[in-house]
């Protein structure tokens, strides 16, 4: 065999590998066609390292809020305390998170978003030191607060989108579609993990690991500089972008999207109480978050629209219609009708954020993206406080027999009366 080898002349050599390579995508690639818009944006150089480390730091965002409540109401024996320590350190995140976003865009992400991060980690070990030494009350409330520095995770991977795709709509929309996705998922997975932790090891292990991963995914995505949207430095007064015309409408649409996430978790929960079985109320509600996510990624494969204002309209109505699917599947009596209810009602709420968080982007100024989709992450933060306040209201006044979804409703109602009504006021002006 040797001898033969050698024998063969030298200008024959043997079949290169890469074309039967090439000839496998080929032949592979026709199979899931449909998943092309996706693999196209991570094809841009660096948009898998910031997207994974995002994540890794994106997951504790719903982790935090859950190991809050387990870890103050196992100490204290209160959930009215650890609800009140919670809604203050969401009170502080709302005033603080858009300055925290304007001195990204100000000073860059690199340079902000690991120091925030480490400053918000400090909190959450000040409030688990604070429980494990039985601390005052007050102290609980101000090392929550501390927390308030967050990065908004989801925002600084949007700005880089944004960044990257800013003279290609198509990928952008997608590139959307995708981060609603990933917070669909995160916000799903999140809360079980970190009832899991608190619950099997110890009940600050949910905050600790939440710790742990907000501030390594930080750094790791703080490094990905290459992908970042550059600085922009100003001089003089910054108008805030609440001032764009426009935007302030599309963000009280926000606040009222932000209630029907809130009210459907806190009554959802009180309805499986009530049929004695809480502890399924977490599955039905991650069936309307998969819901969600599906809608979202599906959503990313149609083109943009070329009239978004029109089609965010659109998606808030069609959300104000299957939010009455929940009133009536709960009317039903039956926990599987409900789950049924959940799973289709929750797929109007991505394509909503997807087209909203576009708008957002597309009213804010270049140099304000940070800034401009942190106010509309706090809006919705301020619209789920205030819904699972209504919720809990609610499920008390009146009962567990599922009247209470009519709160998820009628906010979905008031998103869709807002839109319209700013729809209008633009068309008279024009």
């Amino acid at each position: 065999m040797i001898l033969f080898l050698a024998a063969r002349p030298v200008t024959a050599p043997p079949v290169p590998a890469r074309p039967r390579r090439a000839a496998g995508r080929t032949r592979r690639g026709p199979r899931l066609p449909f998943l092309r818009p996706y693999t196209r944006i991570f094809e841009v150089p660096g948009a898998r390292a910031f997207t994974a480390a995002n994540l890794l730091a994106r997951l504790p965002m719903g982790m935090f809020s859950v190991s809050a409540v387990l870890m103050i109401a196992g100490s204290r024996g209160s959930y009215a305390l650890a609800g009140a320590v919670t809604a203050a350190g969401l009170a502080a995140t709302a005033v603080v998170g858009p300055w925290t976003a304007r001195l990204a865009d100000r000073y860059g992400q690199g340079r902000v978003a690991p120091l925030a991060a480490l400053l918000a980690v400090a909190g959450s070990l000040a409030l688990v030191l604070c429980v494990r030494l039985d601390a005052p009350v007050w102290t609980l409330f101000a090392s929550y607060v501390c927390t308030a520095t967050t990065p908004n995770t989801g925002g600084m991977s949007r700005a880089r989108w944004a960044h990257l795709f800013r003279g290609d709509p198509r990928a952008l929309h997608t590139a959307h579609s995708f981060e609603q996705a990933a917070d669909e998922v995160c916000f799903m997975l999140g809360p079980v993990l970190a009832a899991f932790l608190c619950t099997a090891l110890f009940p600050e292990a949910g905050t600790l690991v939440g710790a742990v991963l907000l501030l390594t995914g930080m750094v790791l995505f703080a490094a990905q500089r290459r992908t970042q949207p550059p600085p922009a430095p100003r001089t003089g007064r910054v108008r805030s972008p609440l001032r764009r015309r426009g935007l302030p409408p599309l963000l009280l649409a926000f606040l009222c999207t932000g209630a029907v996430f809130g009210s459907l978790e806190v009554v959802t929960i009180g309805f499986a109480d009530g049929h004695g079985v809480r502890a399924a109320a977490g599955g039905i509600l991650a069936l309307q978050a998969a819901g969600s996510c599906a809608a979202g990624l599906l959503y990313g494969l149609l083109p943009p629209a070329d009239r978004p204002a029109a089609r965010f309209a659109g998606c808030v109505a069609a959300m104000a219609v299957l939010m009455l699917l929940p009133l009536l599947g709960a009317a039903s009596g039956s926990l599987a009708v409900l789950a049924a209810a959940l799973l289709v009602a929750g797929m109007a709420t991505a394509p909503t954020m997807v087209t909203g968080m576009g708008r957002v982007q597309a009213l804010t100024p270049a140099g304000q993206v940070n800034e401009g989709l942190t106010l509309a992450v706090t809006a919705l933060l301020a619209g789920i406080a205030a819904g699972s306040a209504a919720g809990g209201w609610a499920t008390d006044h009146l009962g567990s027999g599922g009247a209470g979804y009519a709160v998820p409703a009628v906010a979905a109602a008031l998103a869709a009366a807002v839109t319209l009504t700013g729809r209008l006021r633009t068309a008279r002006s024009a």
